[in-house]
């Protein structure tokens, strides 16, 4: 039965994927969408901060970019945008690679920062430039698009390729022998880098697949708004959203992600909603939720239910015992 239950429990979401549209109106299906859109974003960053050991507080950089890029190529080659979204990735990973070099040269509290600073300073560009609407922003043009109860459909769909897209390569990923290497460099860059580990080639994979992931997210998410603007962009509540289901939930794991974001949503539409919190009151709350899981459950709410119910989760290919050594340098040698 363990091996059988994750294959019905796709087969139920692929199954809830094709019929929800049918059934649930155009909010439901817009807070869906954002829920599975967030779960990637939460698992890009993961890769970062859970698997390379590279705490990011700028990754709203890939999804501003990735949105615009979205927004101004319908504009000027006059096609559909969901056939432009993979061009959104790639310029979030092009962003991510441009940037690798600078960001490297960075350790700890400063690569956060630097990558934040680069964040800040696209986020001026773009205000400043009229081509792109500045900071009164720009729609997303819809006249190729027919219907547009289809195209809403159709967002959503491409939100749970993307969500469960994620969700496999990083699951693929971490089962490789890249993945192994990441862990090591993590666990202890000093000893991968003694046995001929290349830490800068072992962390630039992992740097570039995070902005094309966050990229195709957050064009998306703006094309199901059909809105952008430089300060929701760029925002820093999309890396708070991240960091924050990626801590709560587990971070290092592939299941911490995804509950985190479920209960990120959870309790936003709970304070936000029914029971009218908004503003600083409404950060508060998040900020007291975070406080009590990171003292009770410092492995996060997946840990929890790893050491209740004894459940060992997907994200990492295990070894022989013998082969197995503290932080997986033996593996990565291999």
């Amino acid at each position: 039965m363990p091996r059988v239950m994750p294959w019905l429990a796709a087969a139920a979401c692929l199954l809830a994927a094709v019929f929800t549209p049918r059934f649930a109106d155009g909010g439901t299906l817009r807070l869906v969408a954002e829920v599975l859109l967030g779960i990637c974003m939460a698992q890009m960053w993961n890769l970062m901060a859970g698997y390379t050991g590279l705490l990011s507080l700028g990754h709203q950089i890939f999804v501003g970019i990735g949105a615009y890029t979205l927004f101004e190529a319908t504009q000027r080659l006059g096609l559909p945008p969901y056939w432009l979204l993979p061009l959104s990735g790639v310029a979030g990973a092009a962003a991510a690679a441009l940037l690798a070099p600078a960001l490297f040269r960075l350790r700890e509290a400063y690569f956060s920062i630097g990558l934040w600073v680069f964040a800040e300073i696209a986020t001026l560009v773009v205000s400043k430039m009229p081509a792109l609407g500045s900071t009164a922003g720009r729609p997303l043009d819809i006249s190729k698009v027919g219907d547009v109860e289809a195209f809403q459909a159709l967002s959503f769909w491409i939100a749970c390729a993307i969500g469960a897209g994620a969700l496999i390569g990083v699951y693929a990923l971490m089962r490789s022998r890249l993945g192994l290497a990441m862990l090591t460099v993590r666990d202890n860059e000093l000893a991968a880098g003694s046995i001929g580990v290349d830490i800068w080639w072992v962390r630039f994979p992992a740097l570039v697949a995070s902005g094309f992931g966050c990229g195709i997210a957050g064009a998306a998410y703006f094309m199901g708004s059909m809105f952008v603007s430089p300060d929701s962009a760029f925002d820093i509540n999309w890396v708070v959203m991240m960091m924050f289901a990626t801590l709560i939930g587990g971070i290092g794991t592939l299941e911490g992600p995804v509950i985190g974001v479920l209960v990120w949503f959870a309790l936003r539409e709970l304070l936000s909603t029914w029971l009218g919190l908004s503003g600083g009151w409404y950060l508060i709350a998040m900020g007291a939720v975070a406080m009590a899981v990171s003292l009770y459950a410092p492995r996060g709410l997946w840990g929890v239910a790893q050491r209740r119910f004894g459940w060992a989760g997907w994200s990492v290919k295990r070894l022989p015992p013998r082969a197995e050594e503290p932080g997986q340098v033996a593996a990565a040698r291999r």
